[in-house]
């Protein structure tokens, strides 16, 4: 019984529903997914290997990974279709510590809200939930679907950061109370969400051998163990080291937070400064009196410290909040307390972690201080005020140096010239005053004084002119770094670039100067602390090294990545990525082998996991938690073993597994790798994708590297971000309940194929629903009627116009699907087809479709729809076709080579209906207006058409297509100059015969008209004549055009012959009016 709310029915969404679950029963019976390898190597294209990044498993899947899931599922079902070996697998990744702070985040609210928790706004939620009904009950309530899931919040959170408890977050999964305290336990999440994802796929008909799915962490010993021998491996190569280095870090995690540990910031690296030690001459002020006995600097970030010798004075915000901090026994650095904490983490804190602040300060308090600064040629500077100095970034202090800083030369200059502003802010002439600007570098074009040379350039007025002093920076400061050269100090006539570092480490050596590092932008854990850098010492992995990143770009180059902006993406991540930390402290995953106190970080686990897929069934025997061990124990799994299977090592004569399962486990990986295919969302190439290149150039030899990448761009709902908190979000499982699976497949391929972001549109969804089964309806009327169907073989034009568009269409949606082009699949072997099918079936008329064609159309769609749509592709092949075995592995059906002309001609055919008709119908409604007698329209409808033709052009438009025949360069697709154009046709024949300006008025619109039509069909719009027959290909459809037109009787006619301008009797003007040319014949109707 069909199911409708608000009279809105949903039968057809729950006939889907039915097929899909019968053909998903069918699948199972045979297992018709499974992968199997064979003794032999495959040759090229006999196997297709495709796989996914795992997703995370701390909630549901939804459509986001769909849709990058969706590219790997339509390209293995189309390689299957051919008749491909096809292996899609899938596994779920752990790893990591979103998992773990959920569930300790969890606990904590039940310690401290109970159990059910009981939170401080909860009766304000129930005030506003009974509010909200009655609103509902008051309106009639809201009898439709809605486009968006609408979040209830109470004004509370409204008006709060909008976080929501960990309780809140499952309870919106459909956890009821008395489950949601199980979730404490972060291994109960593993056992939770995995086996539901397993579910929704299936529903989503992804056709994975679900026996080698698994877990990652050391819940799963297999997997454990795996990822045990590719860290010994790695560290054994050289390529783990302990190091010093530093790392965005999370304190309220005590350990560093890797990209997938981030709640927002995935990508930020951190940003290294130089922190220059502006001491304050003594005597303090009142406010520094606690300081008394204490080295105070102000530590001003610099990332130019070769410009130091220029400084005039420090700058500080004058409403900034500053504190004094102790670095260590003897010195206390004044600055902001973000960055104190930043230091505290980077061994620059008297506590370590704990940055102790002495006294709290305004940048007022600071204004008018006595400093002497490293290198500067000033003995003593001042600090001053500064509107725009930033204090989320850096120190909150900055060094002044106007020779080289727009910025700086500006504010100063504004302090030189307004005595009010010095008044405003309490800054002293002689604070002020005495500095000029000291010229320090040399720039090309822009001197000695560039910043002052470009600021009257761009005739900035003050340091308001924001967008002016960034195009100021822009022009100088690249500028000077590759071209300056320095005019001062010891390393006078050394180029910028040279001098950089070295100045940099005399201040260092001086101790005039220290390190400090800096998160680029914001991080923020998904603990919900905001992340420092941190100098850690721990285990890294050495990407970046010169000889392993060689053997990385080599891997890239070879490998097919669907686009240019994915491999400049690459290009640029191989360009910067440097020491990755791969270990953690806190989380869940596999301790590292030789320093168990940590765990494997969670994208270092992840990078050549796709080769246990080979042989994971092997081992874990379909349980993706690998507690079954009756085919192998964990512990059997020793270094030597791993080797042997995936490095080419001697076979293990230590190990006790048995011959056969060691070869066949050989056998499986030596068969599937290297990996064919990996789909995956953008925003990995930036770190898992590249980690994945350079570990299997580290491990595996060059014919077991990566073949392919295909990265795709995030997914929108109805041209809307996707977002949890505004309701515009579906999970997969919500998805297939409104729609169906092939519904939301089917607009998933229409959604977008490129790296920008796609659209997922509901109404697209909706309207699949309607066309699959309007299209199964269809196909069951034509074999219940099959009598009205016309035997022998095809024979007439429409039979051999539909026939070519079957051909057409088997070979463009070939080409787009080898192409991960699965929106333009789509239209090719889905719209097109259709729509080709209406045409031939309007073309046919009483005399009915040829029964060969229909059957093969029937065939043919069901296939090319099949990888995308493959229960409504197996359903129809079995149920509705009567054909034996599955559709998803019936094969590509063959094609004739397309005939283009034909095509060409039937466009030719349809487009001159649709201009004859548009005609007809205007002569039709200006007969209406002018039929002032009241006589019958009906005696005044045509009823005879002729259709006048002239297939080649002659006289002065001939000579006009031969000129830019002999000026079109086909290799270049360009014309000469207008200029030479004119000029032939000057001296040409026509040119020649009368006078040049009435003629060159004749020509000029045709020869523009010609040119822009080969810039869109290419040189073929130069030829005199079309590569068909107009007038034979009209005669042949007179039956159709009559038809199309309500016409009793249509002629074509010649313009060439001199009789059939006398047919058009009154309407002879109209002929010379609009003269027919090859491609536009010309149609005049009578009554």
């Amino acid at each position: 019984m069909a199911s409708a709310e608000g009279g809105k029915s949903f039968a057809r969404r729950d006939r889907l529903l039915e097929i899909e679950a019968t053909v998903r029963k069918w699948w199972g019976e045979t297992d018709i997914f499974k992968a199997e390898s064979l003794e032999a190597p495959p040759s090229p294209g006999e196997k297709f290997f495709g796989n996914f990044p795992f997703p995370y498993m701390n909630g549901f899947l939804h459509l986001g990974h769909a849709f990058s899931l969706s590219k790997l599922e339509f390209a293995s079902a189309y390689h299957r279709l051919r008749g491909a070996n096809v292996l899609l697998p899938f596994a779920f990744h752990c790893t990591g510590m979103p998992i773990k702070a959920s569930a300790d985040k969890l606990s904590r609210e039940i310690q401290k809200f109970g159990n059910p928790p009981i939170f401080h706004n909860d009766i304000e939620d129930s005030i506003n939930g009974l509010e909200l009904e009655k609103e509902d009950t008051e309106n009639g309530g809201n009898q439709n679907l809605p486009d968006k899931f609408k979040g209830k919040k109470s004004k509370a959170i409204s008006k709060s950061s909008g976080e929501k408890s960990q309780w809140e977050i499952l309870r919106s999964y459909g956890l009821s109370d008395s489950d949601i305290p199980k979730f404490q336990d972060p291994y109960y999440w593993l056992t939770y969400f995995p086996p539901l994802a397993v579910e929704d796929l299936k529903a989503f008909g992804l056709s994975c051998d679900w026996r080698r799915t698994f877990i990652t962490t050391d819940m799963n010993p297999f997997f454990d163990s795996f990822v045990r021998w590719q860290m010994r491996k790695l560290k054994k190569m050289g390529k783990i080291v302990k190091d010093l280095r530093y790392t965005i870090y999370s304190p309220l995690d005590g350990q560093p937070c890797a990209d997938h540990d981030r709640a927002s910031g995935e990508g930020v690296q951190p940003q290294d400064y130089t922190l220059i030690k502006m001491e304050v001459v003594p005597p303090f002020p009142p406010k520094f009196k606690p300081l008394e006995g204490k080295k105070v600097f102000l530590a001003a970030a610099t990332l130019r410290p070769e410009t130091m010798y220029g400084q005039t004075n420090s700058w500080v915000l004058p409403e900034g909040k500053y504190g004094a901090f102790e670095i260590n026994d003897t010195d206390v650095f004044v600055l902001t307390a973000r960055a104190a904490l930043n230091l505290a983490y980077q061994r620059l804190s008297r506590v370590p972690e704990k940055p102790t602040c002495l006294v709290e300060m305004s940048g007022y308090d600071l204004i008018g201080l006595r400093l002497k600064s490293p290198l500067s040629f000033n003995e003593i500077i001042y600090s001053l005020p500064m509107l725009t100095v930033l204090t989320d970034k850096g120190t909150g202090i900055v060094t002044s140096v106007p020779s080289d800083s727009p910025d700086d030369f500006m504010a100063l200059h504004d302090l030189k010239v307004k005595p009010a502003l010095r008044a405003k802010f309490g800054v002293r002439d002689e604070w002020v005053l005495p500095f000029e600007v000291i010229p320090i570098i040399n720039i090309p074009e822009f001197g000695d004084k560039s910043a002052e040379k470009v600021c009257q350039d761009l005739k900035i007025k003050s340091q308001n002119d924001k967008e002016k002093l960034a195009e100021a920076k822009r022009l100088t400061y690249l500028r000077g770094f590759t071209e300056g050269m320095m005019l001062v100090g010891e390393f006078a006539g050394m180029k910028v670039q040279e001098a950089k570092n070295l100045i940099r480490n005399k201040l260092l050596e001086l101790n005039q100067a220290v390190m400090y590092s800096e998160p680029e932008k914001k991080v923020m854990s998904r603990s919900g602390d905001e992340c420092v850098v941190a100098l850690t010492d721990q285990w890294y992995i050495t990407y970046g090294e010169p000889e392993w990143r060689e053997k990385a770009e080599e891997c890239l180059a070879a490998m097919n990545l669907y686009s240019d902006e994915a491999r400049h993406g690459f290009e640029h991540t191989l360009g910067w990525l440097n020491q990755w930390a791969c270990s953690r402290s806190f989380g869940l995953g596999t301790r590292l082998p030789w320093d168990e106190e940590f765990l494997v970080e969670s994208l270092s686990d992840s990078t050549i996991y796709m080769a246990y897929y080979t042989i994971s069934h092997l081992l874990q025997r379909g349980d993706m938690y690998g507690s079954d061990s009756s085919s192998v124990r964990p512990d059997q799994l020793i270094d030597e073993v791993w080797d042997f299977v995936f490095c080419g090592g001697p076979y293990p004569k230590s190990s006790d597994i048995s011959f056969s399962l060691l070869n066949k486990m050989k056998q499986e990986f030596e068969y599937w790798y290297p990996f064919d295919l990996r789909t995956s969302g953008k925003d990995l190439i930036q770190n898992h994708l590249t980690f994945c290149i350079y570990n299997h150039t580290a491990i595996f030899p060059p014919h077991h590297w990566p073949r392919g990448f295909r990265c795709n761009g995030h997914i929108m709902l109805n041209s809307e971000k996707m977002s949890k908190s505004t309701g515009n979000f579906r999970t997969i499982r919500q998805a297939i309940e409104e729609f169906s699976a092939d519904a939301t497949r089917f607009s998933l391929a229409d959604s977008g194929d490129g790296m920008d972001d796609a659209n997922f549109v509901f109404e697209t969804a909706n309207a699949a629903i309607l066309r699959l089964t309007k299209e199964i309806s269809w196909m069951q009327e034509v074999l219940d009627s099959d009598s009205s169907l016309r035997d022998g073989p095809p024979s007439t034009y429409a039979d051999r116009v539909f026939a070519n568009e079957i051909n057409i269409a088997v070979r463009m949606t070939e080409t787009n699907y080898n192409d991960f082009m699965f929106r333009e699949a789509l239209k090719t072997g889905f719209y097109d087809l259709q729509a080709a099918r209406d045409e031939y079936r309007f073309s046919c008329g009483i005399n009915g479709m040829n029964r060969e064609l229909i059957y093969r159309f029937m065939d043919v769609q069901t296939r090319l729809i099949t990888p995308i749509c493959p229960h409504y592709g197996e359903y129809v092949w079995r149920e509705i076709l009567k054909k034996n075995g599955f559709v998803v592995k019936a094969g590509w059906p063959i094609a004739e080579t397309p005939d283009l002309t034909l095509k060409k001609a039937n466009k030719y055919l349809q487009d001159s209906i649709i201009s004859m008709r548009k005609l007809l119908q205007k002569q039709v409604s200006g007969s209406k207006k002018g039929n002032k007698k009241g006589s019958s329209i009906l005696e005044n409808k045509p009823e005879v058409g002729l259709i006048y033709v002239n297939e080649r052009y002659d006289g002065w438009k001939e000579e006009c297509l031969s000129i830019l025949q002999n000026k079109f360069n086909a290799e270049t697709r360009k014309f000469a100059p207008d200029g030479e154009i004119l000029e032939a046709l000057k001296e040409s024949e026509i040119g020649q015969g009368g006078n040049f300006k009435q003629i060159q008025k004749l020509c000029m619109p045709f020869l523009r008209f010609k040119k822009d039509e080969t810039f869109v069909v290419g040189p073929q719009a130069l030829d005199l004549k079309l590569p068909f027959g107009e007038m034979e290909v009209l005669q042949e459809n007179l039956e159709v055009i009559k038809r199309q037109l309500g016409l009793d009787r249509v002629e074509v006619l010649s313009a060439a012959d001199p009789h059939a301008f006398a047919k058009a009797g009154p309407y002879v003007s109209l002929l010379n009016q609009n003269p027919p040319s090859p491609g536009n014949p010309t149609a005049i109707f009578l009554s």
